[in-house]
Parts: structure tokens; sequence; C-alpha cells
């Protein structure tokens, strides 16, 4: 596997982390695979946790600073690498996120966070809890919106998102906030910064009925895929469990409306949602 591209220490506690931990690997004279059989997971699980798309856990800080001998280094310093302004089941996944080259999304009942306004992010983070104080969800929302700042770079990562046509189609935050969303996707997709497809209602049955999924890719680190369910979520780095979401993926791109066709589905239903709400 080939090793992880440098880290800028100053540019987070993760990254700091990740550097540390690489330096004091080849200080032992001992290859990914190596240290990974010390802790019982794989070679490319410590290659996650050098090029920070893994955040380090403190049982496996603990086996690190025992097997490359750091005295408590790691232990001392993965507290501060697990701070996180997103909820503790999506945390990992919002770092692995914040590096990949390339993500693949499939989202079944709302626009994925990437792509959101910030008024439908707020609809979608009061409709999750509707007794929070506003300035939690305020919160909520400043965070979704940080994530979103990765778009601002023209070229990367590659982004494509497979929605759902009830995700288009169910009225999240009244009329006016739809019609801004579907346009501000829209704009994405003109702009090339965004592939976009829409899998329509008769499509019918199709391989990700039960759930949305998440494929991230990186330059210097395996691919993983994340799950998300109601409050919970979970990041996968098997090969073979990465490999069969990839197909499930592949095979809804292969059922969903092409780009051009899936565009101006989208406007239609923007413009509708805005003349409704200013007949």
């Amino acid at each position: 596997m080939p090793g992880p591209k440098d880290l800028d220490p100053s540019s987070s506690p993760r990254a700091l982390l990740g550097a540390e931990l690489r330096h004091a690997r080849e200080k032992s004279g001992l290859s990914q695979e190596e240290l990974g059989q010390r802790l019982f997971v794989s070679g490319s699980f410590i290659g996650q946790l050098e090029a920070g798309t893994r955040r380090m856990q403190p049982e496996y800080a603990r086996l690190l600073d025992e097997a490359l001998g750091t005295d408590d280094f790691f232990s001392r310093n993965c507290a501060a690498a697990a701070k996180s302004r997103y909820p503790e089941h999506f945390a990992e996944a919002a770092d692995a996120e914040a590096m990949a080259a390339a993500i693949r999304e499939y989202a079944p009942m709302l626009i994925p966070g990437l792509l959101q306004t910030a008024a439908y992010a707020r609809a979608v983070n009061r409709a999750y809890d509707p007794t929070a104080h506003e300035d939690t969800v305020e919160e909520w929302v400043d965070g979704r919106m940080a994530r979103t700042r990765l778009l601002d770079d023209p070229t990367k990562p590659l982004l494509w998102v497979v929605l759902d046509e009830a995700a288009l189609r169910r009225v999240t935050g009244g009329r006016a906030v739809m019609a801004e969303a579907l346009h501000h996707v829209a704009d994405l997709v003109r702009r090339h910064r965004v592939i976009m497809q829409v899998l329509p209602f008769d499509a019918g049955a199709h391989t990700a009925m039960q759930g949305s999924l998440k494929l991230m890719d990186f330059e210097d680190a395996p691919p993983v895929v994340y799950f998300e369910g109601v409050r919970t979520g979970r990041l996968e780095d098997d090969p073979a469990t990465v490999a069969q979401a990839r197909f499930t993926y592949e095979l809804l791109t292969a059922s969903a409306l092409p780009p051009s066709k899936s565009l101006a589905m989208l406007e239609m239903l923007a413009q509708d949602y805005a003349h409704e709400e200013h007949p």
C-alpha cells in the first residue's frame, strides 16, 4: 500500500496526530502492516489513521503508545483530535469527507448535506429536534454550511450524487425554501461542480431501497463507505463491503435519469415551487 501524503501538522489536531504516528512508526522501522498486526488491525487501518481519514480512538491510542514506545503521547492527544462540531455518529465520516478525493452519494429522502442551503438545513435540523433551542439549531446549521465549503474548490473533491425523486418532492421548510434549494443544486450542476442524477419514481424497485450510502475515495488511503440511519451511522472500510456498496451505486446510476434529463426535471420542480409560492 502506498504511504500517506505528508500532512500539515498545523492544520488540525487530527493531522498532527497522523503525522506523529507516521513519524513514530517509521522511526520504529515498522511498516503499516507490521504495526497493524500488533494492534490486530489491518495495515490499511494504520494508513487511514496516518492520513487523517479515520479518527483515533482511545483504545488504539493506548495500544500505539505500547507498540511504539511513545509513553502516553497518543493517549494524551487523541481526546483533542476527537473533538468535533458534528454528532458522534457522523464525526468520523465528516473527517473523511473533508479529505476525500471523490464522493459518491445516494440520498433517498433529502438533499445531501454538501448541497444544502442554510434555509433547507435549518428546516431539516428543526425537524430532527422540534424542541431544540434556536441557538442549538443555528450551531447545527453552521456546521452543515461549513461542510459545503468543500465545494469552494472548483474541481476537488469530485462529487457525484443520485437524488431520489422523493427527496425533491418532499416539501421541506416550505415551497420557497424548496425552490431555493433546487435552484442551488441546479446552479452547482450548471457550473460543472457536481454530477447529479435523479432516480425517478417510475424506475420502480431498486438496489438501495433500504437506505442511503456515501462512498469516499482518497488519494493515499483505502476507500470507505458510510451508511446512515435515524440518529446513527457507521463508517466501513472492509474491502468486500466497500465493493458491494460500489456495485450498488453503479446499479443506481444505471437506473437513474441521465444528467441532462435530471437537470431538466430539477429545474422544472424548482420553477413549480416558485410559482406555487408566488402565483
